[in-house]
Protein backbone atom coordinates (compact mmCIF):
# COMPACT_ATOMS: atom_id res chain seq x y z
CA UNK A 1 0.00 0.00 0.00
CA UNK A 2 2.68 2.43 1.06
CA UNK A 3 4.93 1.61 -2.22
CA UNK A 4 1.69 2.16 -4.38
CA UNK A 5 0.80 5.97 -2.84
CA UNK A 6 4.51 6.34 -3.28
CA UNK A 7 4.56 6.02 -7.34
CA UNK A 8 1.16 7.88 -7.30
CA UNK A 9 3.07 10.76 -5.17
CA UNK A 10 5.86 9.87 -8.30
CA UNK A 11 3.41 9.93 -11.46
CA UNK A 12 1.44 13.60 -9.56
CA UNK A 13 5.19 15.05 -8.99
CA UNK A 14 5.98 14.10 -12.96
CA UNK A 15 3.07 15.14 -14.49
CA UNK A 16 3.63 18.87 -12.55
CA UNK A 17 7.06 19.12 -13.78
CA UNK A 18 5.98 18.53 -17.43
CA UNK A 19 2.89 21.03 -16.50
CA UNK A 20 5.49 23.01 -15.34
CA UNK A 21 7.83 22.51 -18.06
CA UNK A 22 5.05 23.35 -20.70
CA UNK A 23 4.09 26.60 -19.15
CA UNK A 24 7.98 27.86 -19.21
CA UNK A 25 8.00 26.71 -23.07
CA UNK A 26 5.36 28.82 -23.65
CA UNK A 27 6.00 31.64 -21.97
CA UNK A 28 9.37 31.64 -23.38
CA UNK A 29 8.11 31.11 -27.21
CA UNK A 30 5.65 34.43 -26.18
CA UNK A 31 8.32 36.47 -25.00
CA UNK A 32 10.84 35.28 -27.92
CA UNK A 33 7.90 36.17 -30.19
CA UNK A 34 7.51 39.92 -28.60
CA UNK A 35 11.17 40.28 -28.57
CA UNK A 36 11.43 39.45 -32.32
CA UNK A 37 8.22 41.95 -32.80
CA UNK A 38 10.10 44.60 -30.95
CA UNK A 39 13.15 44.22 -32.66
CA UNK A 40 11.98 44.43 -36.32
CA UNK A 41 9.34 47.39 -35.27
CA UNK A 42 12.25 49.50 -33.15
CA UNK A 43 14.87 48.29 -36.41
CA UNK A 44 11.52 49.83 -39.11
CA UNK A 45 11.36 53.01 -36.64
CA UNK A 46 15.02 53.97 -36.45
CA UNK A 47 14.92 54.01 -40.53
CA UNK A 48 11.96 55.87 -40.94
CA UNK A 49 11.55 58.35 -38.07
CA UNK A 50 13.28 60.56 -40.28
CA UNK A 51 10.95 60.85 -43.08
CA UNK A 52 8.59 62.95 -40.31
CA UNK A 53 11.25 65.52 -41.58
CA UNK A 54 12.01 67.35 -44.54
CA UNK A 55 14.79 69.43 -45.36
CA UNK A 56 13.54 73.05 -46.48
CA UNK A 57 15.32 76.40 -48.29
CA UNK A 58 13.84 80.02 -47.27
CA UNK A 59 13.62 82.15 -50.34
CA UNK A 60 12.10 85.55 -51.34
CA UNK A 61 10.45 85.64 -54.51
CA UNK A 62 8.20 88.18 -56.29
CA UNK A 63 5.82 86.89 -59.02
CA UNK A 64 4.72 89.55 -61.63
CA UNK A 65 0.69 88.89 -61.56
CA UNK A 66 0.19 89.65 -65.31
CA UNK A 67 2.36 86.14 -65.97
CA UNK A 68 0.22 84.21 -64.33
CA UNK A 69 -3.70 86.15 -64.58
CA UNK A 70 -6.27 86.35 -66.74
CA UNK A 71 -8.41 89.00 -67.95
CA UNK A 72 -10.93 88.32 -64.86
CA UNK A 73 -8.14 88.52 -62.44
CA UNK A 74 -8.16 84.47 -61.72
CA UNK A 75 -5.11 82.03 -61.99
CA UNK A 76 -4.76 80.94 -65.79
CA UNK A 77 -3.33 77.79 -65.93
CA UNK A 78 -2.52 78.32 -69.49
CA UNK A 79 -0.22 81.16 -68.69
CA UNK A 80 0.96 79.60 -65.67
CA UNK A 81 2.33 77.11 -68.58
CA UNK A 82 4.67 79.78 -70.19
CA UNK A 83 6.33 80.58 -66.76
CA UNK A 84 10.05 79.42 -66.08
CA UNK A 85 9.25 78.35 -62.42
CA UNK A 86 12.17 76.51 -62.19
CA UNK A 87 14.29 79.56 -63.03
CA UNK A 88 12.49 82.00 -60.33
CA UNK A 89 13.64 79.38 -57.68
CA UNK A 90 17.05 79.14 -59.40
CA UNK A 91 17.45 82.85 -59.26
CA UNK A 92 16.17 83.35 -55.87
CA UNK A 93 18.48 80.95 -54.68
CA UNK A 94 21.46 82.02 -56.01
CA UNK A 95 21.06 85.71 -54.92
CA UNK A 96 22.10 83.71 -51.40
CA UNK A 97 25.62 83.70 -52.70
CA UNK A 98 26.34 86.73 -54.96
CA UNK A 99 30.47 85.55 -55.15
CA UNK A 100 29.16 82.33 -57.30
CA UNK A 101 29.82 83.54 -60.91
CA UNK A 102 30.92 80.49 -63.04
CA UNK A 103 28.17 78.62 -64.94
CA UNK A 104 29.35 75.48 -63.49
CA UNK A 105 29.19 76.36 -59.69
CA UNK A 106 25.79 77.49 -60.57
CA UNK A 107 24.56 74.65 -61.91
CA UNK A 108 25.65 72.72 -59.20
CA UNK A 109 24.04 75.45 -56.82
CA UNK A 110 21.01 74.77 -58.38
CA UNK A 111 21.24 70.83 -57.90
CA UNK A 112 20.54 71.44 -54.09
CA UNK A 113 17.22 72.69 -55.04
CA UNK A 114 14.54 70.01 -55.49
CA UNK A 115 13.32 69.49 -59.43
CA UNK A 116 10.01 69.85 -58.18
CA UNK A 117 10.50 73.05 -56.16
CA UNK A 118 8.86 75.56 -59.53
CA UNK A 119 6.19 72.82 -59.20
CA UNK A 120 5.66 73.87 -55.38
CA UNK A 121 6.44 77.65 -55.79
CA UNK A 122 3.25 77.55 -58.93
CA UNK A 123 1.02 75.58 -56.55
CA UNK A 124 1.51 77.87 -53.86
CA UNK A 125 0.26 80.97 -55.74
CA UNK A 126 -2.55 79.05 -57.89
CA UNK A 127 -3.99 78.99 -54.10
CA UNK A 128 -2.68 82.31 -52.96
CA UNK A 129 -3.12 84.64 -55.79
CA UNK A 130 -3.17 87.60 -53.92
CA UNK A 131 0.14 87.18 -53.30
CA UNK A 132 1.23 88.04 -57.04
CA UNK A 133 3.36 91.21 -56.77
CA UNK A 134 4.19 90.93 -53.41
CA UNK A 135 7.65 89.72 -51.84
CA UNK A 136 7.02 86.81 -50.08
CA UNK A 137 8.91 84.63 -48.52
CA UNK A 138 8.49 81.11 -49.13
CA UNK A 139 9.52 77.51 -47.69
CA UNK A 140 10.78 74.90 -51.12
CA UNK A 141 11.74 71.64 -51.01
CA UNK A 142 15.76 71.01 -50.99
CA UNK A 143 16.77 68.18 -52.83
CA UNK A 144 16.82 64.17 -51.16
CA UNK A 145 20.59 64.55 -51.24
CA UNK A 146 20.56 68.03 -49.47
CA UNK A 147 17.89 66.59 -47.28
CA UNK A 148 20.01 63.20 -46.24
CA UNK A 149 22.79 65.71 -45.30
CA UNK A 150 21.12 67.68 -42.83
CA UNK A 151 19.96 64.46 -40.98
CA UNK A 152 23.05 63.06 -40.82
CA UNK A 153 22.33 60.18 -42.90
CA UNK A 154 24.74 61.50 -45.53
CA UNK A 155 28.64 59.69 -46.10
CA UNK A 156 31.09 61.70 -46.08
CA UNK A 157 33.83 59.81 -45.46
CA UNK A 158 33.33 58.52 -48.82
CA UNK A 159 35.81 59.84 -51.75
CA UNK A 160 34.28 63.16 -53.08
CA UNK A 161 34.34 61.66 -56.81
CA UNK A 162 32.44 58.95 -55.52
CA UNK A 163 29.71 60.75 -53.66
CA UNK A 164 26.46 62.59 -55.08
CA UNK A 165 27.72 65.87 -53.54
CA UNK A 166 31.10 67.82 -53.50
CA UNK A 167 32.85 69.22 -50.78
CA UNK A 168 31.83 72.68 -52.10
CA UNK A 169 28.10 71.36 -52.24
CA UNK A 170 28.30 70.86 -48.66
CA UNK A 171 30.07 73.93 -47.54
CA UNK A 172 27.24 76.10 -48.93
CA UNK A 173 24.78 73.71 -47.22
CA UNK A 174 26.32 74.36 -43.80
CA UNK A 175 26.09 77.87 -44.37
CA UNK A 176 22.44 77.93 -45.20
CA UNK A 177 21.86 75.74 -42.20
CA UNK A 178 24.56 78.26 -39.88
CA UNK A 179 22.16 81.11 -41.62
CA UNK A 180 19.03 79.53 -40.80
CA UNK A 181 18.20 80.09 -44.56
CA UNK A 182 17.21 76.10 -44.29
CA UNK A 183 15.93 74.21 -41.98
CA UNK A 184 14.09 71.26 -40.98
CA UNK A 185 10.39 71.44 -40.86
CA UNK A 186 7.98 68.64 -40.55
CA UNK A 187 7.40 66.81 -43.93
CA UNK A 188 3.65 67.59 -44.75
CA UNK A 189 4.39 66.48 -48.71
CA UNK A 190 4.76 62.61 -47.26
CA UNK A 191 0.50 62.70 -45.70
CA UNK A 192 -1.20 64.97 -48.72
CA UNK A 193 1.12 64.28 -51.69
CA UNK A 194 0.60 61.48 -54.09
CA UNK A 195 3.95 59.55 -55.28
CA UNK A 196 6.39 61.11 -57.19
CA UNK A 197 9.73 60.37 -59.03
CA UNK A 198 11.80 62.58 -56.72
CA UNK A 199 11.64 61.77 -53.19
CA UNK A 200 11.67 64.72 -51.62
CA UNK A 201 8.05 65.53 -53.15
CA UNK A 202 6.97 61.54 -52.71
CA UNK A 203 3.90 60.45 -50.45
CA UNK A 204 1.64 57.84 -49.66
CA UNK A 205 -2.02 59.69 -49.82
CA UNK A 206 -2.77 58.44 -53.41
CA UNK A 207 -1.98 55.18 -51.86
CA UNK A 208 -3.77 55.33 -49.11
CA UNK A 209 -6.58 56.47 -51.14
CA UNK A 210 -6.23 53.81 -53.62
CA UNK A 211 -6.35 50.67 -50.63
CA UNK A 212 -9.05 52.36 -49.26
CA UNK A 213 -11.06 52.39 -52.79
CA UNK A 214 -9.07 48.79 -53.00
CA UNK A 215 -10.83 47.33 -50.14
CA UNK A 216 -14.37 49.30 -50.27
CA UNK A 217 -14.91 46.72 -53.92
CA UNK A 218 -13.56 43.82 -51.66
CA UNK A 219 -15.99 44.17 -48.95
CA UNK A 220 -19.07 44.69 -51.04
CA UNK A 221 -18.24 41.55 -53.30
CA UNK A 222 -16.99 39.34 -50.91
CA UNK A 223 -19.24 39.87 -47.56
CA UNK A 224 -22.64 39.20 -48.95
CA UNK A 225 -21.12 35.83 -51.23
CA UNK A 226 -19.50 34.75 -48.11
CA UNK A 227 -22.38 34.83 -45.63
CA UNK A 228 -24.81 33.72 -48.36
CA UNK A 229 -22.35 30.46 -48.46
CA UNK A 230 -22.26 30.06 -44.93
CA UNK A 231 -25.71 30.10 -44.93
CA UNK A 232 -26.77 27.74 -47.58
CA UNK A 233 -23.58 25.46 -46.40
CA UNK A 234 -25.53 25.21 -42.63
CA UNK A 235 -29.11 25.27 -43.05
CA UNK A 236 -29.64 24.49 -46.66
CA UNK A 237 -27.25 21.92 -48.10
CA UNK A 238 -27.81 18.68 -48.66
CA UNK A 239 -24.99 16.02 -47.15
CA UNK A 240 -23.85 14.22 -50.08
CA UNK A 241 -20.70 14.15 -51.46
CA UNK A 242 -21.11 17.52 -54.10
CA UNK A 243 -21.65 19.34 -50.37
CA UNK A 244 -18.50 17.85 -49.02
CA UNK A 245 -16.44 18.38 -52.36
CA UNK A 246 -17.88 22.22 -52.15
CA UNK A 247 -16.45 22.29 -48.33
CA UNK A 248 -13.04 20.82 -49.05
CA UNK A 249 -12.39 23.13 -51.55
CA UNK A 250 -13.17 26.06 -49.62
CA UNK A 251 -10.62 25.13 -47.60
CA UNK A 252 -8.18 24.59 -49.82
CA UNK A 253 -8.93 28.02 -51.18
CA UNK A 254 -8.31 29.57 -47.90
CA UNK A 255 -4.76 28.08 -48.16
CA UNK A 256 -4.03 28.92 -51.93
CA UNK A 257 -0.88 31.43 -52.86
CA UNK A 258 -2.59 34.74 -52.95
CA UNK A 259 -0.39 35.29 -56.55
CA UNK A 260 -2.67 32.25 -57.87
CA UNK A 261 -5.93 34.69 -57.27
CA UNK A 262 -3.75 37.78 -59.28
CA UNK A 263 -3.27 35.00 -62.34
CA UNK A 264 -7.34 34.59 -62.51
CA UNK A 265 -7.58 38.51 -61.83
CA UNK A 266 -5.46 38.50 -65.10
CA UNK A 267 -6.82 36.10 -66.98
CA UNK A 268 -10.93 36.52 -66.49
CA UNK A 269 -11.13 40.26 -65.02
CA UNK A 270 -8.63 41.57 -67.61
CA UNK A 271 -8.50 39.03 -70.13
CA UNK A 272 -11.94 38.05 -70.69
CA UNK A 273 -14.07 40.79 -69.46
CA UNK A 274 -12.31 43.78 -70.10
CA UNK A 275 -12.22 45.57 -67.22
CA UNK A 276 -9.25 48.74 -66.40
CA UNK A 277 -5.44 47.41 -65.49
CA UNK A 278 -4.66 49.00 -62.64
CA UNK A 279 -7.92 50.15 -61.06
CA UNK A 280 -9.09 49.72 -57.34
CA UNK A 281 -12.62 47.64 -59.33
CA UNK A 282 -10.16 44.87 -60.58
CA UNK A 283 -7.98 44.89 -57.32
CA UNK A 284 -10.85 44.68 -55.24
CA UNK A 285 -12.53 41.79 -57.00
CA UNK A 286 -8.95 39.97 -57.06
CA UNK A 287 -8.72 40.60 -53.07
CA UNK A 288 -12.49 39.50 -52.43
CA UNK A 289 -11.97 36.29 -54.42
CA UNK A 290 -9.19 35.65 -51.81
CA UNK A 291 -11.01 36.54 -49.37
CA UNK A 292 -14.05 34.68 -49.51
CA UNK A 293 -12.87 31.64 -48.29
CA UNK A 294 -11.38 33.50 -44.73
CA UNK A 295 -15.06 34.98 -44.22
CA UNK A 296 -16.89 31.70 -44.90
CA UNK A 297 -15.42 29.69 -42.51
CA UNK A 298 -15.38 32.49 -39.59
CA UNK A 299 -19.17 32.87 -40.66
CA UNK A 300 -20.11 29.37 -40.49
CA UNK A 301 -18.04 28.55 -36.96
CA UNK A 302 -20.01 31.95 -36.21
CA UNK A 303 -23.24 30.12 -37.52
CA UNK A 304 -22.70 26.72 -35.95
CA UNK A 305 -21.81 28.68 -32.56
CA UNK A 306 -25.74 29.82 -32.08
CA UNK A 307 -27.72 26.59 -29.66
CA UNK A 308 -29.53 24.65 -32.12
CA UNK A 309 -32.54 25.51 -29.73
CA UNK A 310 -32.89 29.04 -31.40
CA UNK A 311 -33.40 27.64 -34.67
CA UNK A 312 -35.55 25.43 -33.72
CA UNK A 313 -37.92 27.78 -31.10
CA UNK A 314 -38.31 30.17 -34.66
CA UNK A 315 -39.52 26.85 -36.45
CA UNK A 316 -42.21 25.92 -34.31
CA UNK A 317 -43.59 29.18 -33.83
CA UNK A 318 -44.34 29.24 -37.14
CA UNK A 319 -41.29 30.69 -38.95
CA UNK A 320 -39.72 29.24 -42.71
CA UNK A 321 -36.49 27.84 -42.45
CA UNK A 322 -34.92 30.94 -44.03
CA UNK A 323 -36.51 33.24 -41.71
CA UNK A 324 -35.40 30.93 -38.71
CA UNK A 325 -31.52 31.26 -40.70
CA UNK A 326 -31.83 35.13 -41.53
CA UNK A 327 -33.84 36.68 -38.69
CA UNK A 328 -32.63 34.74 -35.57
CA UNK A 329 -29.53 32.97 -36.06
CA UNK A 330 -27.83 35.22 -38.17
CA UNK A 331 -28.20 38.01 -36.05
CA UNK A 332 -26.62 36.59 -33.10
CA UNK A 333 -23.77 34.94 -35.17
CA UNK A 334 -23.23 38.69 -36.48
CA UNK A 335 -20.41 39.49 -33.64
CA UNK A 336 -17.98 36.44 -34.67
CA UNK A 337 -18.97 36.79 -39.01
CA UNK A 338 -17.73 40.51 -38.17
CA UNK A 339 -14.85 39.52 -36.67
CA UNK A 340 -13.65 36.90 -39.40
CA UNK A 341 -14.80 39.84 -42.00
CA UNK A 342 -11.76 42.71 -40.40
CA UNK A 343 -9.62 39.89 -39.88
CA UNK A 344 -10.03 38.85 -43.39
CA UNK A 345 -9.93 42.64 -44.55
CA UNK A 346 -6.68 43.24 -42.73
CA UNK A 347 -5.46 40.77 -44.78
CA UNK A 348 -6.33 41.68 -47.95
CA UNK A 349 -4.91 45.25 -46.75
CA UNK A 350 -1.25 43.78 -46.75
CA UNK A 351 -1.39 41.69 -49.86
CA UNK A 352 0.64 42.85 -52.75
CA UNK A 353 0.97 39.49 -55.09
CA UNK A 354 -2.18 40.01 -56.43
CA UNK A 355 -2.21 43.68 -57.30
CA UNK A 356 0.87 42.93 -59.15
CA UNK A 357 -0.20 40.95 -61.33
CA UNK A 358 -3.38 43.03 -62.26
CA UNK A 359 -1.12 46.21 -62.87
CA UNK A 360 -1.54 48.56 -60.03
CA UNK A 361 1.88 48.60 -60.10
CA UNK A 362 2.21 51.30 -62.00
CA UNK A 363 3.69 55.21 -60.98
CA UNK A 364 0.87 57.02 -59.95
CA UNK A 365 1.41 60.75 -59.78
CA UNK A 366 -2.46 61.68 -59.22
CA UNK A 367 -4.19 60.62 -56.08
CA UNK A 368 -7.38 58.05 -57.48
CA UNK A 369 -10.55 59.68 -57.79
CA UNK A 370 -13.10 56.83 -58.88
CA UNK A 371 -12.96 52.87 -58.87
CA UNK A 372 -12.00 53.14 -62.37
CA UNK A 373 -9.43 55.42 -61.89
CA UNK A 374 -5.58 53.88 -62.24
CA UNK A 375 -4.11 53.92 -58.39
CA UNK A 376 -1.65 52.05 -56.45
CA UNK A 377 -1.89 50.49 -52.66
CA UNK A 378 0.12 50.69 -49.67
CA UNK A 379 1.46 47.31 -50.07
CA UNK A 380 2.65 48.08 -53.63
CA UNK A 381 3.84 51.31 -52.96
CA UNK A 382 6.54 50.27 -50.57
CA UNK A 383 7.77 47.57 -52.48
CA UNK A 384 8.23 50.14 -55.42
CA UNK A 385 10.24 52.76 -52.80
CA UNK A 386 11.78 49.90 -50.93
CA UNK A 387 13.69 49.03 -54.85
CA UNK A 388 14.83 52.65 -55.76
CA UNK A 389 18.15 53.37 -55.20
CA UNK A 390 17.56 56.89 -53.26
CA UNK A 391 18.32 56.53 -49.55
CA UNK A 392 15.36 59.00 -49.40
CA UNK A 393 13.06 56.22 -50.68
CA UNK A 394 14.38 53.85 -48.25
CA UNK A 395 13.61 56.16 -45.10
CA UNK A 396 10.02 57.04 -46.65
CA UNK A 397 9.22 53.32 -47.49
CA UNK A 398 10.31 52.29 -43.79
CA UNK A 399 7.24 54.85 -42.39
CA UNK A 400 4.80 54.02 -44.81
CA UNK A 401 5.28 50.25 -43.25
CA UNK A 402 5.16 51.50 -39.53
CA UNK A 403 1.85 53.49 -41.16
CA UNK A 404 0.00 49.95 -42.58
CA UNK A 405 1.34 48.38 -39.72
CA UNK A 406 -0.87 50.56 -37.34
CA UNK A 407 -3.97 50.40 -39.31
CA UNK A 408 -3.52 46.89 -39.46
CA UNK A 409 -3.25 46.79 -35.45
CA UNK A 410 -6.14 49.17 -35.26
CA UNK A 411 -8.47 46.59 -37.19
CA UNK A 412 -7.42 43.46 -35.29
CA UNK A 413 -7.99 45.70 -32.05
CA UNK A 414 -11.27 46.34 -33.45
CA UNK A 415 -12.31 42.55 -34.33
CA UNK A 416 -11.41 41.58 -30.68
CA UNK A 417 -13.16 44.61 -28.98
CA UNK A 418 -16.16 43.48 -31.38
CA UNK A 419 -16.09 40.07 -30.49
CA UNK A 420 -15.75 40.88 -26.81
CA UNK A 421 -18.44 43.40 -26.76
CA UNK A 422 -21.06 41.78 -28.25
CA UNK A 423 -20.50 37.82 -28.26
CA UNK A 424 -22.78 36.02 -26.03
CA UNK A 425 -22.20 33.15 -23.83
CA UNK A 426 -24.72 30.57 -23.68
Amino acid sequence: MIDKNIDQLKRLKLRKNAEMRLKVYGILSISLALIMLSTLMISIGLSGYSALQQAYVKLEINVDSKKVLDEKGGFSNQKALLVNWDGIVSNSFITNFPEITKRSEKRSLRALMSSNAGYELRQYFQKNPDDLDENITIWLSASDDFDQYMKGRFNTSVDEKDRRLSNQQLKWIDFLAMEKISKLKFNTSFFVNADSREPESAGILGAVVGSTLTLTITILFALPLAVMASVYLEYFAKPGRLTDFIEVNINNLAAIPSIVFGLLGLSVFLGFFGLPRSAPLVGGLCLGLMTIPTIIIASRASIRAVPPSIKDAALALGASRMQAALHHVLPLAAPGILTGTIIGMAQALGETAPLLMIGMVAFIIETPDSFTSAATAMPVQIFMWSDSAERAFYERSSLAILFLVGFLIIMNSLAVFLRRKFEKKW
